[in-house]
């Protein structure tokens, strides 16, 4: 898991921490991403370096939504959930805010949500459409 400092002066990009992403995730994740708002809560979208990443940010301190991700490692099977729109997320307390992966999606996507949106899962509301019309639901196990 990913610390939630990002660098970015004002509203400038929002340097995401590289990740390893799945090959076979790409076209899903550009799905995501094309159809994610541009507004989450009250946050504005913003751009993110490097560019390449399947990721999208938002506000000040920005929220950070990185698609492909693998498995939380403190994740397990038959973990509690939150299910927010039809996803179920894991929520997971990080550095500075709470992470929530979409642990039963086919591809999983995970949001990072600093202390100042509390609740932090609230936000959630404005990603499921996006997240739920281009990634199927997998079978947990």
């Amino acid at each position: 898991m990913a610390a939630l400092a990002v660098s970015g002066c004002g509203f400038g990009p929002v340097d995401v921490e590289p990740f390893e992403v799945d090959p076979a995730a790409a076209d899903t994740c550009a799905a995501v991403l094309q159809d994610l708002p541009e507004v989450v809560g009250d946050a504005v979208r913003r751009d993110v370096e490097p560019e390449s990443l399947p990721a999208a940010a938002w506000g000040e301190p920005a929220i950070v939504l990185r698609c492909g991700v693998n498995l939380p490692a403190a994740y397990e099977p038959g973990a509690r959930l939150l299910e927010v729109d039809g996803i179920g997320w894991f929520p997971e307390p990080g550095d500075g805010g709470m992470f929530f992966t979409s642990t039963d999606r086919e591809v999983l996507v995970e949001v990072a949500v600093p202390d100042d949106y509390a609740p932090e899962g609230e936000l959630l509301h404005d990603l499921a459409p996006a997240i739920a019309s281009h990634i199927p639901e997998r079978e947990l196990r």
